[in-house]
Parts: structure tokens; sequence; C-alpha cells
């Protein structure tokens, strides 16, 4: 009901040549981050910056989306999520490439927040990893690209392709 009102819309999992068990789930957002920051019940046990990175993660998907249906109709966008949890957070799949990205709320990046992308690279061997965070440097880790966030998206446009 709420994606035939335009109130939310939905990502499925990416299950290509899946060598392990994924979710079947779509994963669910709302058409606004703002909206979303809002209408999120807080409590005593939320942290500020978990209402903030599920905002970012938005925020990162709905430009993604407009990236798509504005130059780069041959992609489709996906998650990715295994049964035990390890998950990332968008795949971009399409013409000749498969791009996966983890968006992280966070100023340093940490080898916890690069296993879901890991992972993936284990299973797809011929993808490229996208790390997008909260801090100001472009770094190369074990062949994931990490790189601040608000840089990655000023860099989108459409019908060129994604900037490493």
């Amino acid at each position: 009901m709420l994606e035939d009102l335009l109130l939310s819309y939905t990502i499925p999992v990416f299950q290509k040549r899946a060598k392990r068990y994924l979710t079947s789930h779509p994963k669910l957002f709302l058409f606004d981050t703002g909206v979303f920051q809002s209408l999120r019940p807080r409590g005593y046990l939320d942290k500020p910056e978990e209402v903030a990175g599920a905002a970012l993660e938005g925020l990162v998907c709905q430009h993604l989306k407009a990236w798509i249906a504005y130059g780069s109709k041959d992609f489709s966008l996906y998650f990715w999520r295994t049964k035990s949890g390890t998950e990332v957070d968008f795949i971009l799949y399409g013409g000749n490439s498969l791009t996966a990205m983890e968006v992280k709320n966070t100023r340093s990046i940490r080898a916890k927040d690069l296993r879901g992308l890991k992972a993936f690279k284990q299973d797809y061997p011929e993808a490229q990893c996208l790390f997008l965070y909260c801090g100001a440097e472009r770094l190369k880790i074990d062949d994931i690209y990490c790189l601040p966030c608000d840089k990655f998206l000023r860099s989108l446009s459409p019908g060129r392709p994604i900037g490493f």
C-alpha cells in the first residue's frame, strides 16, 4: 500500500549465481530521508548515529535510483543479505559491471565495517567494492575503494559511470 501511494519503495535481493543462502525479503525505504527521520520511533536505547546511519543509507539509495532513472537505465539496484546476517547495502548490476556498496555513518573505517563487502567479493570476485563513509580521505583497503559519501554523491551524474 505504501508503494502504491508513492510513500515508499523496495529494492530486491541480488541473487544472481548465489553461493550462499540469502534472505528473500526486499528492503524497504521511505520516499524521503527527512520524513524517515521524523517518523522513526526513538527510545532510550536508540543512538542518534544509528538513526542518522539509516537516513544516510536512504539518501544514497535515493541518489542511486535517480542516477539510474535519469541516464543509466541498463542498471538495476539490489541489496545482498545472507541468512546469517552478512549484508551489503547496495548492488548495482547492469551493463558490463557489478558494483557492491556499503554505507556507514562513521568518520573512521574499522575492519568489521568491510566484512560484508569482503564476503560479497568472495562470491563475486569480478565485483568492484565501494565503501562510503563520513570521513574525508579517499582510501583503498584490500581492493575496496573507500570514499567520502558527500564527494561520491556530488560526483553522481546521469549517463556517467560511477567514479572511484
